[in-house]
């Protein structure tokens, strides 16, 4: 029964893989797979009983379901911030004449944002506010492509910045405070170094800096959109001081960010009908939330579950252990290293939920919270994404907004990408061998 769960998960996986090809919703193929693990572990006698299967089930949804309310708050909390012009300032900073100027304030502002927002959401603001500054489409096609490196960059050294870092942070792998302290200067490295490279592909100046029509958010006052991102983003920035003085789940700190905003809101727009469509009330922004990414980080989440409930994910990270034991001090840069080139084929959010599965956190050592190997997968499961351009969330959006192809990224970018997550490496190994 063990090899039917197997094989029921790699074809569930390579589904996903090729859901363009396939054209059926990656969340379908996930929630089959968890059902169909879940069904098979229930019938092959791993527990006994009706009460052991609940408990197993309950732990599994319980681990999942920190991480998915987190999500969910979160991006409930950036669309409120968006929808009431909270991001025009973005714009206003990074406007400029210069063609390289503008690609390293791009570069540098979406690094920032990603490490309090997240890497998808991120990316979309970004590349809105690119195709109102660069006419150019072979121009844009550089930016965009900085745009994901700079995104996957500035989120794998934010506990909030990520999935994965979400994930093992939510885990207690990493803390707020040494996730930020260690990877910061290597997440960095890792797009200043394409950045740099990416600049020789432009020259010269942009013909006109255009000033965008803010028609959509016009209703909203200057005032109410400085409280609104002031909450909004303020209180992201808050959340893991939140959890380190309650010592309370990160998603409550998200949650509590939520209930403040939508107190906010709700008073702005008390004095109009519950219908104007010029209200950005929280419950009418409710229905834009990505419901369907919600529901595959369920099914992935759950399905790895299974495999960590059958022993699977403990022999494999046995394996793995004594495959690169020869490389002594290298093998936590060795084994890590591998999972991020591989999350640039594959989605890194099963990779890390089996990694943390995989192995258990020790007191000391390499393997203790914010040892090295949870700070090394937290930024290579993160950067590694960068390498190609249906290896992150970030990826895959703009590739789908700016009809970015899959050869032209692979033959221009993905060294490029590859050398700054290689040196962001290197940079975290001299860190370890100075302090």
């Amino acid at each position: 029964m063990t090899t039917l769960i197997v094989a029921l998960f790699v074809v569930g996986y390579l589904c996903i893989a090729l859901e363009s090809a396939l054209k059926v919703n990656k969340a379908a193929f996930a929630l089959l797979m968890c059902v169909g693990c879940w069904v098979l572990f229930a019938i092959g006698g791993y527990v006994e009983g009706a009460t052991e299967l609940s408990h197993a089930i309950e732990r599994n949804l319980g681990e999942a379901g920190t991480t998915l309310f987190f999500l969910m708050g979160a991006m409930t909390i950036v669309e409120i911030v968006d929808q009431h012009g909270g991001f025009n300032f973005v714009r206003d900073t990074i406007k400029c004449q210069s063609k390289r100027k503008l690609l390293w304030r791009m570069a540098f502002m979406t690094a920032i944002l990603s490490a309090v927002l997240d890497n998808l959401t991120t990316s979309i603001v970004m590349i809105m506010i690119l195709r109102k500054l660069v006419d150019s489409r072979e121009d844009r096609l550089i930016y965009a492509a900085m745009v994901i490196i700079a995104a996957n960059s500035g989120g794998a050294f934010s506990p909030i910045g990520d999935v994965t870092t979400i994930m093992l942070w939510n885990g207690k792998m990493i803390t707020a405070l040494g996730v930020i302290m260690e990877i910061i200067i290597p997440s960095f490295v890792s797009f200043i170094v394409p950045c740099f490279i990416l600049q020789f592909s432009l020259n010269g100046r942009h013909d006109v800096a255009k000033k965008p029509s803010d028609l959509a958010t016009s209703a909203v006052t200057r005032g109410r959109r400085r409280v609104i991102f002031g909450v909004g983003v303020g209180g992201l920035c808050l959340v893991p001081a939140f959890h380190t003085v309650t010592e309370l789940p990160p998603f409550v700190g998200i949650l509590c960010v939520l209930a403040v905003l939508w107190v906010v809101t709700d008073v702005f727009y008390r004095d109009k009908d519950e219908h104007d469509t010029m209200a950005k009330r929280v419950t009418n922004l409710l229905s834009r939330i990505d419901i369907t990414t919600i529901l595959f980080f369920l099914g992935i989440l759950m399905a790895v579950g299974v495999l960590a409930e059958i022993g699977v994910l403990q022999s494999l990270g046995q394996w793995l252990d004594q495959a690169t034991v020869s490389c002594g001090e290298l093998q936590h840069y060795v084994v890590t290293g591998a999972i991020g080139i591989l999350s640039s084929i594959v989605d890194n959010v099963p990779l890390v939920a089996g990694a943390m599965k995989m192995y258990p956190i020790a007191a000391t050592g390499d393997m203790a919270v914010d040892g090295i190997f949870w700070q090394l997968l937290a930024y290579c499961a993160g950067v590694g994404g960068s390498m190609l351009i249906i290896g992150s969330a970030a990826g895959v959006t703009v590739m789908g907004m700016e009809r970015i192809t899959f050869g032209w990224y692979l033959k221009k970018i993905t060294w490029v990408a590859f050398v700054g997550y290689v040196a962001g490496m290197a940079c975290y190994w001299l860190e370890k061998c100075i302090f």
